[in-house]
């Protein structure tokens, strides 16, 4: 029992690094959940990484790292929403170039500084272990405000889950309504990066609503589940980067990651039993 307690009795920084990763878990359970079911994990990857410039030139001029998030995501859609609608492109294609191009333009803007190696890692892999009580009601308002949009939005969240047309057919805008779930991304990643980070965001975002797919047949059961798997993943991964010395931010996707494989064993194994039977 102490193996499981111990790193966090009487320890805030753990302590504070527990309930950070949960409001992520819950926050990336739900909006996870919908960028499974639509399939917009390339999305969720372009915008996890789009933030660096954003985040790096925040650092540089001194202001706080979660405003530069929040302009480099914008960027990244409406930059994506401007090349749709101007051009012939498909919008992965509008993704990838935006995606190339925001990372590429960060990466400049951290070579121009000598001293940003340690920033870039925070900025990379998270800082949770950092995490201060102003940070985590920012996060508890952005986790409550996305669970109360996906709540607003469910049917026509779910309508989009089956097509544009299917939205549009029932009087809901299909743009609009594919606007506000870009958005909860975007929300997502610019309160997670302080935890998990930009480049390990897209694990978490994905990894515990993919393993709740491979068993849930309702869509609120699915959250469910992959907010539980998120939160499971956090503890477990905060538990291995202390016992072992390892990069919480790193753990806690590893796990997420590693569990997700071993559901996916399992439903094969299960799959293939019922089949055996039948």
């Amino acid at each position: 029992m102490d193996f499981l307690l111990a790193p966090f009795a009487n320890n805030g920084f753990m302590l504070n690094a527990l309930a950070a990763g949960i409001l992520v878990s819950l926050a990336c359970g739900i909006v996870g959940s919908f960028v499974v079911l639509r399939g917009l994990a390339f999305i969720g990857d372009a915008l996890g990484h789009g933030v660096l410039p954003g985040v790096a030139l925040a650092m540089l001029l001194g202001l706080p790292g979660m405003l530069g998030a929040a302009v480099g995501s914008i960027v990244m859609i409406g930059g994506i929403s401007l090349v749709t609608r101007k051009s012939s492109l498909s919008s992965d294609t509008a993704i990838g170039l935006l995606f190339v191009a925001m990372l590429a333009l960060g990466v400049a803007i951290v070579s121009r500084s000598r001293s940003f190696s340690g920033d870039l890692v925070h900025i990379l892999f998270g800082e949770i272990l950092g995490i201060s009580a102003s940070e985590l009601l920012v996060q508890l308002g952005a986790t409550v405000l996305i669970g109360l949009l996906a709540l607003a939005c469910r049917r026509p969240f779910l309508l989009l889950s089956f097509g544009h047309e299917q939205a549009d057919v029932s009087g809901f805008s299909s743009r609009l309504y594919h606007g506000i779930m870009l958005g909860m991304i975007a929300l997502t990643v610019v309160v997670s990066f302080k935890t998990v980070g930009t480049l390990l965001v897209f694990g978490m975002l994905l990894a515990p609503a993919a393993s709740a797919a491979l068993f849930a047949r309702r869509v609120g059961s699915m959250m469910v589940l992959a907010c539980g798997l998120g939160i499971a993943s956090v503890y477990l991964g905060l538990l291995g980067s202390y016992w072992l010395d390892l990069a919480a931010g790193a753990s806690i996707t590893l796990v997420a990651s590693i569990i997700f494989f071993c559901l996916f064993g399992a439903r094969r194994l299960m799959l293939a039993q019922e089949a055996h039977h039948g």
